[in-house]
């Protein structure tokens, strides 16, 4: 199967938030017996300011995603490049495909996300 499939994935194309090892499952058992209604509530309120945030701003395409893992489409420049930027500015989202794509801690504070939200939308309008 080696050459029939060599190239099926590109750097992006596929990642592991847990990657299934003993010790990263063990990680998450623990992670997912502390979610509560609290936390879920403030993940709700998280994810809709991005939302709302960044929604029909400039050089912004579209925004899609569900929660705190959300994806932004970029309308002026490419996803890497303003990952990259994002970057030099001490913000690390990911790239998918043609999309920034987001997946911060659950239990992030929400002045760092909004800090990191204005970056993006700041650096997706130039």
């Amino acid at each position: 199967l080696g050459e029939k499939v060599k190239d099926v994935f590109n750097p992006g194309d596929h990642g592991s938030t847990f990657g299934g090892n003993p010790t990263a499952c063990a990680a998450a058992l623990s992670v997912i017996s502390r979610i509560d209604d609290t936390l879920l509530c403030e993940v709700k309120e998280k994810s809709a300011y991005v939302f709302e945030t960044l929604e029909g701003s400039e050089g912004i395409e579209a925004v899609s995603g569900m929660g705190l893992m959300i994806g932004i489409k970029p309308a002026k420049r490419t996803a890497a490049e303003i990952v990259s930027s994002c970057m030099e500015r001490g913000i690390l989202p990911l790239t998918a495909k043609d999309k920034i794509r987001l997946l911060p801690a659950l239990n992030i504070p929400f002045d760092k996300l909004k800090e990191a939200v204005e970056i993006i939308k700041e650096e997706c309008a130039k």
